[in-house]
């Protein structure tokens, strides 16, 4: 395992190099989006109209931030379950999105996506929703206001810490994780 520190837009190159337990800080712009605004998404792709961003090179973190503090950027940032966005993973992958972050373990469906697509899942750590905030330098409502914390967002962070959880190769830690400890 190693320390990779990573800046977005994400290439194919970039995810090459990453494996499943590397630890990454990720610096750069990225968005966030939850259930409801991965729907919207979904919704303008098959209805042909434009994105709010451009999912090329793309990152999506799934949270909904709390209200920012007064002086603060962001409140708390902690990622949520993942799962609830794995209906929408697959295409948003196809449309260019090069990595997802967020908690929990993918549908197998993702996995293959984010193998057929060059992409990765990164974990980051629940309960640490105040710390992960500090990564987040600027942050922008940029789509779905009305859907308050769960609108889409424009984050600029630094040196988020994450850890590859899905690689581009199909590898899965927690699986990995459950067979080594299954072994034993």
């Amino acid at each position: 395992m190693s320390v990779l520190n990573i800046r977005t837009p994400l290439t194919d190159e970039i995810i090459k190099k990453m494996k499943i337990g590397d630890q990454v800080l990720l610096s750069g712009t990225i968005f966030t989006a939850r259930d409801a605004a991965h729907q919207k998404l979904s919704d303008l792709i098959s209805e042909n109209k434009p994105l709010p961003f451009d999912l090329k090179g793309s990152v999506i973190y799934y949270v909904g931030p709390s209200p920012a503090k007064p002086g603060a950027v962001i409140g708390s940032a902690g990622p949520t379950t993942s799962y609830r966005m794995d209906p929408y993973a697959p295409l948003l992958l196809a449309k260019g999105l090069k990595a997802m972050i967020g908690k929990g373990q993918r549908s197998k469906e993702v996995i293959k996506a984010c193998k057929d697509h060059t992409a990765v899942y990164f974990g980051a750590t629940g309960g640490a929703a105040a710390l992960l905030s500090k990564s987040i330098r600027q942050s922008e409502v940029i789509a779905f206001e009305q859907l308050g914390p769960e609108a889409i967002r424009k984050l600029t962070i630094k040196d988020m810490p994450l850890i590859v959880i899905n690689d581009c190769y199909g590898r899965d830690l927690y699986a990995q994780s459950r067979e080594k400890w299954a072994s034993k």
